[in-house]
This record gives C-alpha cells, structure tokens and sequence, in this order.
C-alpha cells in the first residue's frame, strides 16, 4: 500500500491556459479517487492566476517553482514571496537541479531562498539530487547529504512543518532512466536519518519526494517504498491521464 500523501506537478517552462483548465477539470471530477493525496501544480508564473483562480477549493494547491531570496527591489525578472502570496500560491520549489545547473544558484543562494519562503510562511519543497559523474564515482550520498545540510542551515525546528525535502537523482529527470525503487528507498531512508539528526523526532513527521520521471507505470511501486511520502513530477504532470494516473496511485 502506497505511503504517499503528496504530489506535485511541475510544468517547467511549458503549459498554457488550455492545459490549466484542463488539468484542474480533470483532477476535480475524479477527486473522490485520491482523497487522501494532497495535490500541488506548479505552473510557470504566466498561469499562477488562472490556476489559483480555478483551484476554489481547498484540495488543489498552487505552487511556484522559484523565488527571490530578496523581498523587493532592483531585481528585473524575480518574484518575491509576498507577491507569490499575493497571488495565491502556497508551495515554492526551492534549488531545482535546473536552478542550480543553468542558472547558477549557489547553496548560499538556496539557504536564503529557503529561509524567505519559510519566513513568508509558504511551504518550501527543497530539490537535492546527484547527477549521473556523481553516481558512479559513489557520492550520491556525499551529495544530497551537504545539499541538505547547506540549503538548510539555520532552520529552526519549528519551521520543520513548512518543509519538504524532494530527491531527484539529476541523471533520472527527463531522461526516461528512473532509480529502481530499492535505489530511491536507500537515499530516502538515509535522508529520513539526516533530517531526525538535523531537527529531532519532528524530522520523522517531514515529507520526503521522489522525482525522475515518474510515471503512471511506476509510481505504485516507488510511492509503496516505506520513505517515500510522494513525487515530484515533470514532464507526466503535462499529461492529464498520467498525472491523473500517478495521483491515483498514491492514494493506493
């Protein structure tokens, strides 16, 4: 029986209107299909809107796939949290592999996002994941462990409920490749270790997500694995029926 209790949909740089009131049509009528499944769609800033205006229930949630670490200023083309607030979004991803790849972001910059996101009190979905160099010399868990450690400095416990902490092996996102579920539930199992380690017993209450190409066909499987509390999906959540497919699967 699958564990998870959390999907987020991430549409990267795609999607348009048509697919935000199709997306969130589809996940209303067939809610009573994954009740226990809190969904997330993060669309790229554009649909924020009419997806927070559609989404007029409690059940689907809208979320941002970045943020300034700055509160306003000279910064042309960022978004603060207030203004995400503003616009009804409650989840902000937070050091996505591609951030940190092509955009530079450094663990600093991703410690001060973390911390404006909590401080605005949204929920912060952390990002960590080796990529495929990482893996075969053997550091994955050097890796998502200091990623962890860095983006989370400084967190006070009682923040612990605001945060969600997303594996995603880098060589597995949009590749097709996937992390057989025993490999995901080994780096989960040591991240659930990490976070007690980092802030107590509250640490076991702390969601822990797989991404990397999830899919309808595997995501029973991942999501069943005792670690993993859900999924952070890409390129399926552009797909109704699959994203339809992999909630349900959560719910079991």
């Amino acid at each position: 029986m699958p564990n998870a209790s959390l999907v987020i949909a991430n549409w990267k740089m795609n999607g348009n209107k048509a697919l935000a009131k199709e997306m969130v049509t589809s996940l209303r009528d067939n809610h009573e299909q994954f009740q226990a499944v809190n969904v997330v769609v993060c669309p790229p800033f554009t649909l924020i809107s009419d997806l927070t205006r559609e989404c007029y229930y409690d059940d689907i949630a809208v979320g941002a796939q970045t943020v300034s670490e700055h509160e306003s200023g000279a910064y042309t083309g960022e978004v603060s949290t207030s203004q995400l607030k503003e616009a009804g979004v409650s989840y902000v991803l937070v050091g996505h592999s591609e951030r940190r790849q092509l955009f530079a972001e450094s663990d600093e910059q991703i410690n001060q996002k973390v911390k404006a996101t909590l401080s605005a009190n949204l929920k912060a979905v952390l990002c960590v994941g080796e990529n495929k160099s990482q893996r075969d010399a053997g550091e994955t868990w050097d890796v998502v462990s200091q990623q962890v450690k860095n983006a989370l400095q400084g967190i006070a416990p009682e923040s612990t409920g605001k945060i969600i902490v997303a594996y995603e092996p880098v060589w597995a996102i949009g590749t097709g490749e996937t992390a057989t579920p025993e490999q995901a539930q080994e780096v989960h199992e040591k991240l659930r270790a990490l976070v007690v380690e980092l802030f107590g017993e509250i640490g076991n209450k702390l969601p822990l997500l797989y991404g990397g190409s999830v899919k309808p066909g595997n995501a029973k499987e991942l999501f069943s694995q005792k670690d993993i509390d859900g999924g952070l999906i890409g390129g399926a959540s552009l797909k109704t029926d699959d994203f339809l497919s992999i909630c349900q699967a959560a719910q079991g």
